[in-house]
């Protein structure tokens, strides 16, 4: 008799130390980005794969580059059969291939953000984008010059108009590197800075006659 009052003194004993967590353990604060409050999430969402809305920094940023990009590949078809310096023609061949994938990559994320948006409730619409305005386009009459131009006299309009372009590109991703919160936006953002940053010194010290 005495053996089964311990059992029972040792099973009331445990189940006191398994209360519910949630019951007893207060909300976790988690910081917003610059200009956004903070948000409060249970305990036992951390470490779970949890949805975390990019913000509109994150969206303008995805949207703005896939137009900045294919104003590069518009560049870069040209110079096949009007660049007369190969330094010239290895370097748009190089960012032809990296920037074709970069937006192929941008494009799947928007995919993916459109499915998990709605499956949380977020609203899946992107924000509009006048691409003309970004920082380092090259303007309607520019993209002309270039489409004209051959030999020694695209070689250099080429250069100019890119070195410019790619400025503009790294301005972009600085910002959202800055403001943004998505961590796939951030680590495509890096991959812009790390890439065009090595290609404006190539450019700028590429010696033209």
């Amino acid at each position: 008799m005495r053996f089964r009052v311990g059992l029972v003194a040792v099973a009331l004993v445990l189940a006191g130390c398994t209360s519910t967590p949630s019951e007893d353990t207060a909300p976790i604060i988690v910081p917003g980005a610059p200009g956004e409050q903070a948000k409060t999430i249970s305990p036992d969402d951390i470490g779970t794969d949890r949805f975390t809305a990019p913000n509109e920094r994150d969206l303008t940023y995805v949207v703005g580059m896939i137009g900045h990009h294919r104003q590069a590949l518009e560049m870069t078809a040209l110079a096949p059969d009007r660049a007369s310096n190969e330094t010239v023609r290895g370097l748009a061949s190089r960012i032809h291939d990296t920037q074709g994938p970069e937006i192929g990559a941008m494009e799947q994320w928007q995919k993916q953000f459109a499915v998990d948006a709605e499956q949380h409730g977020h609203s899946t619409a992107l924000p509009h984008v006048d691409h003309a305005t970004m920082p380092g386009m090259a303007s309607t009459a520019d993209m002309a010059a270039l489409t004209a131009a051959t030999g020694g006299e695209f070689d250099k309009l080429f250069v100019r108009l890119m070195i410019t372009h790619h400025k503009g590109a790294l301005k972009m991703a600085e910002e959202v590197l800055s403001d943004g919160v998505d961590v796939r936006v951030e680590e495509m953002a890096s991959d812009v800075i790390a890439t065009q940053t090595d290609e404006i010194k190539r450019m700028q010290d590429l010696v033209l006659p």
